[in-house]
């Protein structure tokens, strides 16, 4: 069970709950904090005085003093107006992600709930009652208004969530759990929306998704390398040192592990003096791809730690301050950098599939077909990889460029850090497709080169492909194949770290 406190959850712990099933629990201790903040909401709204999203209007109407009797219909009045989502739902997966970042936000104290709001969201985590959160509407400030209305609407008993592998009305499930709706009081409405828990939650899942590609990137390029009888000198550790790019370094040096034992590669002058851009630089590419990892990952813990609501409650209650916290341009440049990076390994993926099925490239079967001429073989794979990499091409522009004025212009300047992050998603797809006609490729490329020549490790990838797709004997429907390959990259079936499958060599 892993227990939040606002200040230390990870990428890593939201792994184990989003993807083993983990529960959560509340820090006792930040649960004493959200009751002192509470305190401090209390306190102002029996003194009278004015406070933003207290006792005011939101956004353009923040000069409209609300009066005492109205200040929790307020609250109510936000989350429904501001629940104008359109589009798919996110996944299951993001909307839990969703609660827990919110939930753990809450726990810093900064934002004067109650504590039976934040023991409710972790009820709904645990329970895997998770709200129905359309994926659109959200401009990333202030925070992801319309996706997190969603979210709180089930607090009050409204809304929908998944739950038992359906979607079901709030209402009808809390009945069977025995769930009474919240009745929000002051302020708790705004706590909930006024947030980046979705660009984030979205990011969490990209961050893991992309880590798991760009592992599997390297054991794929490494087949290929292989089936095309690539050089090996290039991945020589001095030429990379030369640059002195860690990534960089890493990356040749999982491929000289991967293939160490491999009797298909070759040196310079053995059958050519250099590979394509594609074969050769597979270290400067990957390395500089995953070099984007580590900028957004530590983006993204930060903002899973932060309190993003406005306004916040200071310095144990005794100072309430309006700012921008909510603004989700951090974690906006942070999508867009990685949608590059993501978009890049899929690029040069395409480019290695060319160079398996174009026979004037390789000494191979046309199209690696079985039969050239009466049968296509591999040919249009190529063609389903290009789309993919095309359409990225135009996914991969920067949403964070852009900013369109909201509430009258009270909002001037907004992230669109939700649009980047669902774009860094839809990438991410695209890439494991292509990964995984790349994968097909090299396996067929593999077997007329001669499987039993290959490295231990590369043998041992192409043995568990070949239980999810079978050689290319006849020409058959292959977006099942893709469709089969692509679930079993994101299954986690096969143990991609080196050192499970090679013995690395003396140096």
């Amino acid at each position: 069970m892993i227990q939040l406190n606002g200040s230390d959850l990870t990428l890593s712990k939201m792994k184990r709950i989003l993807y083993k099933g983990e529960k959560i629990t509340i820090d006792p201790v930040s649960m004493e904090k959200v009751k002192k903040s509470r305190v401090a909401v209390e306190r102002v709204v029996t003194s009278g005085k004015t406070v933003y999203g207290l006792n005011t209007g939101f956004g353009k109407f923040s000069d409209v003093r609300i009066r005492d009797d109205d200040v929790d219909d307020l609250q109510l009045h936000l989350i429904r107006s501001h629940a104008c989502g359109v589009g798919e739902p996110f996944s299951e997966k993001v909307s839990r992600a969703m609660v827990i970042l919110r939930l753990n936000a809450l726990l810093k104290g900064y934002s004067g709930v109650r504590p039976c709001v934040v023991e409710r969201l972790c009820d709904l985590a645990n329970d895997h009652i998770i709200p129905v959160v359309p994926s659109q509407g959200s401009l990333g400030a202030s925070g992801d208004l319309a996706p997190l209305s969603h979210l709180a609407l089930v607090l009050v008993g409204e809304g929908e969530v998944h739950v038992e592998g359906k979607i079901k009305k709030t209402s009808e499930v809390y009945h069977k759990y025995g769930y009474q709706p919240l009745t929000l009081k002051a302020k708790e409405g705004l706590a909930l929306i006024n947030g980046t828990q979705a660009m984030t939650a979205v990011g969490v899942i990209n961050f893991i998704e992309a880590e798991r590609l760009f592992h599997q990137s390297d054991w794929i390029a490494s087949m290929t390398l292989e089936a095309l009888e690539g050089i090996i000198d290039a991945f020589h550790p001095a030429i990379h040192e030369a640059r002195g790019y860690k990534e960089q370094m890493e990356v040749a040096e999982r491929v000289r592990l991967i293939t160490h034992d491999s009797k298909l590669l070759t040196h310079q002058g053995d059958k050519r003096v250099q590979d394509a851009y594609s074969l050769r630089c597979i270290p400067q590419v990957h390395g500089a791809s995953r070099q984007s990892l580590a900028y957004v990952k530590e983006k993204l813990e930060i903002e899973m730690n932060a309190a993003t609501d406005n306004p916040l409650i200071l310095e144990d209650g005794t100072l309430i301050v309006s700012g921008g916290n909510f603004h989700g341009q951090p974690i906006a440049l942070a999508m867009d950098f990685l949608k590059i990076a993501a978009a890049e390994m899929a690029s040069i993926s395409e480019r290695r599939i060319e160079r398996l099925v174009n026979p004037q490239l390789n000494n191979l079967p046309g199209f690696l077909s079985p039969n050239p001429g009466l049968q296509s073989g591999a040919m249009i794979l190529q063609y389903a990889a290009a789309s993919l990499v095309s359409e990225n091409k135009t996914l991969a522009h920067p949403a964070s460029v852009d900013s369109i004025p909201s509430s009258a212009s009270q909002e001037d300047h907004v992230s669109m850090g939700t649009i980047g992050a669902r774009h860094a998603y839809q990438i991410i797809l695209n890439a494991q497709n292509v990964s995984s006609i790349e994968l097909i490729c090299a396996m067929q490329a593999l077997e007329y080169r001669g499987v039993n020549s290959a490295s231990t490790s590369v043998q041992e990838l192409f043995e568990k492909g070949r239980e999810v797709v079978p050689s290319i004997t006849e020409d058959r429907v292959f977006a099942r194949d893709i469709e089969a390959l692509s679930k079993w990259l994101r299954s986690d079936q096969f143990d991609w770290s080196i050192s499970k499958h090679t013995i690395i060599p003396n140096k």
